[in-house]
């Protein structure tokens, strides 16, 4: 099946994952993937539709959805880290793997769409963008106290504060993050793509928090002011590896407009679950028509029996043990005012390396 994936995607992808200086280079040899957000929006001709006219229109908020894209590959590379591919920045690489339909794929696409909205959201919240601001609360029902707190007699609620503008988050990361649909050959894979997506955009619009501040005379509590926040970033991250730890395998239906399960007595995934089509491979050996980097060279967990355990990440292969000696800052102490004065300390540390 032919691959086409969106450029805006490929784009965001690939912003940031290259060096700053060699940004122009790419630019000048005519790459396809654009180095920078301005790139992008010069590219605008070649996008479609809403993309184009968030560029032309919005280019700020162009800015914050660069942003968003690298929170969700710092994320990815987080946690990913101890697995045999661990969402490298090699970008010829990483590029290989983004034209797959595997799991790590999925992953990548809901991590990202993921981050745009968190990072759209939390520019409104610190006043970055004129386009939005605090969440408006004026038809929301009142909040209601924490199971923990007491009856609540005599103590008023009310919305106020700053609440994070979660919905105007999602939209411009739905707006563009979600690839145009095409019809024929790309019809599944980009069915596949729009729900990872949306499963990235909902592990952050499904799990706000509520935050509260007490009012009154003397520590009293006789007013209680509320407001909506965003989950942390690591919280959605940890959310999308548990999806991806349980990502459900499907294939087209006759009709080429639906996903359906593969397997008996297997749920259709539901609207938070990351889905994808192919097996991914074993990343133990280096491939670049894969993708895979390999692990040679890795570090590895000599007494873990986990993933990050040297039999499971070095493939079986073996590994080696190797002694490192480096400088750190010790016996540190802060001085009034405001230093504060560190010593130099060599330490040793043994390391386990894959073969």
């Amino acid at each position: 099946m032919t691959v086409r994936l969106s450029r805006i995607q490929l784009a965001l992808f690939f912003i940031l994952l290259c060096p700053v200086n060699i940004i122009g280079l790419w630019w000048a040899v005519g790459s396809p993937l654009v180095m920078d957000p301005n790139s992008i929006c010069r590219k605008a001709k070649r996008l479609a539709g809403k993309q184009a006219e968030l560029c032309q229109t919005q280019p700020e908020i162009v800015s914050e959805v660069a942003k968003g894209a690298r929170l969700g590959v710092r994320e990815c590379q987080y946690q990913f880290r101890y697995r045999r591919w661990n969402c490298t920045s090699h970008n010829k690489y990483f590029g290989k793997i983004l034209q797959q339909d595997i799991r790590e794929t999925a992953f990548v696409y809901a991590i990202t769409a993921a981050g745009v909205t968190h990072a759209v959201t939390q520019a409104c919240s610190m006043g970055d963008l004129l386009q939005c601001g605090c969440e408006a609360t004026r038809n929301r029902a009142p909040p209601r106290p924490a199971s923990s707190s007491s009856s609540g007699d005599g103590v008023k609620w009310e919305w106020g504060g700053c609440g994070d503008d979660v919905e105007f988050g999602y939209e411009k990361s739905k707006q563009f993050m979600d690839a145009k649909r095409r019809r024929g050959k790309s019809d599944i894979r980009t069915l596949i793509d729009l729900h990872n997506n949306e499963a990235g955009r909902l592990a952050v619009k499904l799990y706000m928090r509520t935050e509260c501040k007490c009012h009154g005379l003397s520590g009293s509590c006789t007013l209680r002011t509320c407001w909506k926040k965003m989950p942390h970033f690591r919280e959605v991250g940890d959310r999308l590896l548990e999806r991806f730890n349980g990502a459900s395998k499907v294939m087209g239906g006759n009709d080429g407009k639906t996903l359906i399960p593969v397997g008996q007595n297997i749920k259709p995934p539901d609207k938070q679950d990351l889905i994808y089509s192919d097996e991914s491979p074993d990343f133990c050996l280096a491939n670049r028509k894969t993708g895979s980097l390999g692990t040679k060279g890795r570090m590895c967990n000599s007494t873990a029996m986990d993933i990050s355990g040297c039999d499971l990440l070095c493939c079986e292969r073996g590994y080696r043990e190797e002694t490192v000696v480096f400088e750190e800052n010790c016996l540190c102490r802060f001085h009034w005012c405001c230093v504060v004065q560190c010593k130099k300390c060599m330490v040793r540390k043994e390391l386990s390396i894959c073969h």
